[in-house]
């Protein structure tokens, strides 16, 4: 078995964000989900720096969100409502 604490850290990396298609970045917010996440609703995750949080896209909810400020969090819901076609096509396409 491998080691992940041995791993290069760029590779590392490479595998962990291959399994999390990033879908938007912008304003330091990353747009993101996981590949292994298709038995759930369309959703898309999103973080920015100790931030994480989680929105359904149909219709358009928070599920969780942590370490955003209530400031952050209205930017994230405005963003995700202006593109959630673009992140339900990316998770439509990638789930097909």
């Amino acid at each position: 078995m491998y080691e992940w604490g041995a791993c290069p850290r760029k590779l590392y990396e490479s595998v962990l964000l291959s399994t999390m298609p990033t879908v938007l970045k912008v304003n330091g917010f990353r747009f993101y989900f996981y590949s292994n996440e298709s038995n759930e609703p369309c959703h898309i995750h999103v973080e920015k720096a100790d931030g994480n949080a989680k929105y359904w896209l149909d219709p358009v909810a928070e599920v969780y969100s942590y370490d955003f400020t209530v400031q952050q969090r209205k930017d994230i819901a405005r963003l995700i409502n202006s593109n959630s076609e673009k992140f339900k096509n990316a998770w439509y396409e990638y789930f097909k």
